[in-house]
């Protein structure tokens, strides 16, 4: 039963969503769990109320908005560009509170004026969030992937472990601990002689077969784990990662970007700052953050009312460049979040590359009073 303060707190949201020019969406509330239990992050995956069908397919109950509406594009052989809305219930686990609530948003589709779609939905999510909430000040935080996935290639970081750096971003702890991984080499150890001689050989085939043999001994089926070529690639590759050790001055170099923390308008400034004193070329990425802090100033955002940390991410696997969350004024629940997931499309089944960003309102957190 839905209060009437809620009632007139979800009618305000359904005409803000529709003042943004977007197509209302609709999902139905039993959802395909595989494409969430690949693409969302640990944290979503392991909230998901799970459930299967009589032919045993797995399902569950809608856990977010953007993947179904994103399906429903593809689907529906929709040409992008297409700003989608969306109003309904949500469920997942929680520790505390409600495990079934309201969630809005928008997904934009097929913008290919990245900076302005990124500058749109920081600007759309802001006014909803004021306009609904009855909170007296927030605080909006904004991060960029894109930015901190070119200083790990600058640095020439092998590609596993920029891989587990990007994987990592907007985990504070996660961060550090590969850090100081990074900063030592890790000697690994082996149970088995061979293996160990094998991996100092780099011996890939050789180290398939060994373990071909292993799995045959043991009477270990294949078919119910990876093969003895998948495994020996994975032996080898965690090898030469733990070997990686960073460069004490590009260590520095990394630890000092992620310290960079400063108010959306002089962000510009200390990234720009921060490339000149590494000597790292963030051109690319910079050119389309500028151009979405132009964007911003042209919509009348004030960009002192935001903070810039190059170390913010969102616990979703499928973020590629902008995220940022907006928290009530002591910056404690959050009650907007979003950002770009321009390769979402493509792994959903997507025949093109469709650029893409969205929010979500997490309106079970909003105060109703009418």
């Amino acid at each position: 039963m839905v209060s009437n303060d809620m009632k007139n707190m979800l009618d305000r949201v359904e005409e803000d969503l529709l003042s943004c020019s977007v197509t209302m969406m609709d999902c139905d509330i039993i959802q395909p769990a595989e494409p969430f239990l690949k693409m969302a992050g640990e944290d979503l995956r392991r909230r998901i109320f799970l459930t299967h069908n009589v032919a045993g397919e797995a399902l569950c109950l809608r856990p977010e908005f953007t993947i179904p509406v994103c399906m429903a594009h593809i689907n529906a052989g929709k040409q992008a560009p297409q700003s989608y809305g969306y109003l309904g219930q949500v469920f997942r686990q929680r520790d505390v509170g409600m495990t079934e609530f309201y969630q809005a948003g928008i997904e934009d589709l097929g913008d290919q004026d990245i900076a302005l779609a990124d500058a749109r939905a920081i600007s759309n999510a802001a006014m909803m969030v004021r306009n609904s909430s009855q909170a007296d000040a927030i605080n909006i935080v904004v991060g960029d992937q894109a930015v901190f996935a070119d200083v790990l290639s600058a640095l020439g970081l092998p590609a596993g472990w920029q891989d587990r750096l990007i994987h990592a971003f907007g985990d504070e702890q996660a961060l550090a601990t590969m850090l100081e991984t990074l900063s030592t080499s890790e000697e690994l150890s082996y149970d088995d002689d061979a293996v160990k001689s094998l991996v100092d050989a780099d011996d890939h085939e050789g180290l398939s077969n060994h373990l071909a043999d292993v799995m045959a001994e043991t009477g270990y089926s294949t078919k119910a784990s990876r093969s003895p070529d998948d495994i020996a690639r994975r032996i080898l590759e965690k090898q030469r990662l733990s070997n990686t050790k960073l460069d004490e001055n590009d260590l520095e170099k990394l630890k000092a970007f992620l310290a960079i923390k400063v108010p959306l308008s002089e962000a510009i400034n200390a990234l720009n700052t921060f490339a000149d004193k590494s000597e790292i070329d963030l051109s690319q990425s910079l050119k389309t953050f500028a151009l979405r802090i132009s964007a911003l100033e042209r919509m009348g955002f004030d960009l002192s009312s935001a903070v810039y940390e190059t170390a913010f991410g969102r616990p979703l696997d499928y973020y590629t460049g902008l995220v940022f969350e907006i928290k009530n004024s002591q910056g404690v629940q959050v009650l907007a979040a979003g950002g770009r997931y321009d390769r979402l499309m493509a792994l959903l089944g997507a025949k093109a590359s469709i650029p893409a960003v969205g929010f979500s309102l997490w309106l079970d957190r909003f105060e109703v009073n009418s």
